[in-house]
């Protein structure tokens, strides 16, 4: 394939929030062209019946999901489809010679029997899965360049896992005092009708939900324990904000030695996400706004220390939709291709 010559791309279940935030990433994007869009109920109806604002640049129509046809013109799938539908697509379009991302929950998991456990899916993929890299860069840069398929994260687990990464891989906290507790705006919840997502029930209302049960609480568990190198529990509690875009992460946890003071920590974060373009560590006295990141595949975060409980504090603000989802899929393929990691990324939020 030529130098200049754009890559191939299909995107599966690109009706949805994250598949539409792939499709206005992607048109953007110089190394990309969109060849192919897939879905369901929406199969038939052109892309811009669904979304009229793009129909200036968009004019491709929703197709059947046909596997042997997105293998015959695309290079790369994004898969951004209902948990338990991935795990049944991947196998084969890996075997087709496509590198493939998937954006559910199907390929987060090392560990099957947790996905089962918490997904209610029998799975039979155990060697694809195997294979499958956790998407989160800042993380996992090196393996992820060498994949040929993505686990991308929840946006939840991305905000929380960035704030504590850190904390965890240096042992600076002790594991089992971590709290996260999370707010997200309705889009996280998808475009389907859903009662409890209506104007008239999430406006001027605060509310938790999966407490002490939300599917995301493995996943980061999972990457937690991985940095930690011993099991880790973490107390998550997600909250429904009246706010249509971002994700704010307050993280608590004890530290393990009283001594450290807030500068510390902060050259600790610096030094940690020295090489990541995305994550931007704040000054000190300094904490993220969601809006800050609106439309952007930036993390903030800022850190504190209370000397009073010898707790740390950190707090991480997000675009669910981007870094949360598409744009961090986005950055999983950028490494994947060898290109810059910031490549077709935006950096500058819709602000205010």
């Amino acid at each position: 394939m030529g130098e200049n010559q754009k890559i191939p791309v299909a995107i599966v279940g690109a009706s949805g929030y994250g598949g539409v935030q792939l499709v206005r990433l992607l048109i953007e994007h110089p190394k990309i062209e969109i060849v192919y869009l897939g879905g369901d109920s929406s199969a038939g109806k052109s892309f811009s019946d669904l979304y009229p604002h793009l129909g200036h640049r968009v004019k491709l129509k929703i197709e059947p999901i046909d596997l042997e046809v997105i293998a015959s013109r695309a290079k790369v799938v994004f898969l951004g489809l209902p948990n338990g539908l991935a795990c049944e697509m991947a196998p084969a379009l890996i075997e087709k010679g496509c590198k493939v991302l998937d954006l559910s929950a199907d390929y987060r998991f090392k560990d099957l029997d947790t996905y089962t456990k918490w997904y209610k899916k029998e799975r039979d993929d155990t060697t694809i899965a195997s294979k499958a890299v956790y998407g989160l860069p800042e993380l996992y840069r090196e393996q992820i360049k060498k994949a040929s398929l993505i686990g991308c994260p929840g946006c939840y687990p991305t905000a929380s896992l960035l704030a504590l990464s850190p904390l965890l891989k240096q042992g600076l906290i002790l594991p089992e005092t971590a709290i996260i507790d999370a707010k997200s705006g309705t889009s996280g919840g998808g475009r389907q009708a859903k009662t409890h997502l209506l104007l008239a029930e999430a406006d001027n209302s605060l509310s938790a939900y999966g407490v002490a049960k939300h599917r995301h609480t493995p996943e980061i568990e999972q990457i937690c324990t991985d940095l930690a190198s011993n099991e880790v529990r973490i107390q998550f509690t997600p909250h429904l904000i009246p706010m249509v875009r971002g994700i704010l992460a307050t993280v608590y946890a004890t530290l393990r030695d009283p001594g450290l003071v807030r500068d510390d920590l902060l050259t600790i974060y610096s030094a940690f996400y020295r090489s990541s373009k995305f994550v931007k560590v704040l000054s000190h006295g300094i904490y993220p706004q969601t809006k800050w990141a609106c439309g952007t595949n930036l993390c903030y975060l800022g850190v504190e220390v209370d000397p009073r409980t010898d707790r740390v504090i950190v707090i991480s603000a997000i675009d669910n939709l981007i870094k949360g989802q598409a744009g961090q899929a986005i950055q999983c393929l950028n490494l994947m291709m060898d290109w810059e990691e910031d490549l077709g990324l935006p950096k500058l939020s819709f602000y205010p």
